[in-house]
């Protein structure tokens, strides 16, 4: 027996040429069968719950996700326009000063850097009173709630000003 023929009555009983093709086809026809579309995840949410004819509609927990804390968003705000008043102020003051003194650009440099601090400071001082004052609440939901079913926003113009709309 050659080694050839050796390894292949190792491997068992042969199929005929027919049930060869016969198994090729079912195998394909398994690969290729359409199969129902899996369902996705929802996208949106519509609260069905009915809404009372007369009176208010009982209040509903919405969870705060925001990423950053407002009293941060403000002061970052604050910074960004402080920076751009300075830099106009100093700009203004070295082209007043520049008439009537030949300021150098240092000396221009150094009264931004005097209105800047001054900002900055009043910035800081204002933060903290801000922070002082406010005080941490408790989210208690047992007010009115208004609910507002139609919404229409116009968007027109080069710097795209939009218009949102709330109705009843």
């Amino acid at each position: 027996m050659t080694e050839h023929e050796h390894s292949m009555a190792a491997w068992g009983p042969r199929m005929s040429d027919a049930e060869a093709n016969a198994e090729a086809r079912r195998i394909i026809d398994n690969i290729y069968r359409p199969t129902p579309p899996i369902l996705s995840t929802p996208t949106s949410f519509r609260d069905d719950t009915p809404t009372p004819q007369v009176g208010d509609a009982s209040p509903v927990h919405q969870d705060d996700h925001r990423i950053v804390p407002a009293w941060a968003a403000g002061a970052a705000v604050a910074s960004i326009g402080i920076g751009a008043g300075t830099t106009g102020i100093g700009c203004g003051a070295w082209l007043v000063l520049k008439g009537f003194a030949s300021m150098s650009v240092t000396g221009a440099v150094a009264m931004g850097a005097l209105f800047t601090g001054i900002a900055f400071a009043a910035l800081c001082i204002g933060a903290a009173f801000s922070r002082a004052k406010s005080s941490v609440s408790k989210h208690i939901y047992n007010g009115p709630v208004t609910r507002n079913t139609h919404v229409t926003t116009h968007t027109k113009g080069t710097f795209a000003r939009s218009h949102t709309h709330l109705h009843d």
